[in-house]
């Protein structure tokens, strides 16, 4: 689909259809958020968005010398089998 770039009150922007918002899942007035990566413009639902976690960035925020640990949680308290 190509959608031309148009000024919109002093701004440039596009208009987005109701069918495209709703294939993304994204209603009119809902806030969202915008990036750029590898020269594309990404818009999606900022709710969406911020659930997105990668695992390497958080890994990558360990301490070097982190050593993991069993930790005794007490007695069991519902059905939990050990």
């Amino acid at each position: 689909m190509n959608i031309k770039i148009q000024n919109l009150e002093g701004k440039d922007g596009i208009c987005v259809s109701k069918n495209l918002l709703d294939s993304a899942q994204i209603k009119a007035d809902e806030e969202v958020q915008v990036t750029i990566q590898n020269g594309r413009i990404i818009v999606e639902s900022a709710a969406k968005a911020i659930k997105r976690i990668k695992l390497r960035e958080l890994v990558s925020k360990m301490p070097k010398d982190y050593k993991p640990m069993e930790l005794d949680w007490g007695k069991p308290v519902g059905k939990e089998v050990w």
